[in-house]
């Protein structure tokens, strides 16, 4: 006869706050990406929409997968694409080894160029 041991299944719920803050800093870590510490600098355009303040980064569940959408602006000098490249990688690495949460896709909009001038 054999005994069976049941075990109350516990759940682990990470919220969209703590995945954005993840792949904000992931972004941040990639040479070429306007930044201020672990926070990315954004366009104004992005920062203000009718007076409430909007993240960078959109974080969206599908189909137990998260779908990212970051808004990056890109230093003078650095090919854009091949940042934006790294940004994906960065962001996917992050959260998957983080998190243990699927991300299906990561998308990039580049924004913006940061001139030499304003970096200074």
């Amino acid at each position: 006869m054999t005994d069976k041991i049941t075990r109350s299944s516990a759940s682990l719920k990470i919220s969209n706050e703590v995945l954005v803050k993840i792949a904000e800093v992931a972004a941040t870590e990639i040479k070429g990406v306007a930044a201020e510490g672990e926070r990315l600098i954004t366009s104004d355009k992005l920062v203000q929409i009718a007076g409430k303040f909007y993240s960078p980064v959109k974080v969206v569940l599908k189909n137990d997968a998260v779908e990212i959408t970051v808004s990056i602006v890109v230093l003078q000098g650095h090919k854009a694409s091949s940042v934006a490249q790294a940004v994906q990688k960065s962001i996917k690495s992050a959260i998957q080894n983080m998190a243990n949460v699927a991300v299906s896709k990561v998308n990039v909009k580049i924004v913006d160029i940061m001139l030499s001038e304003a970096t200074e």
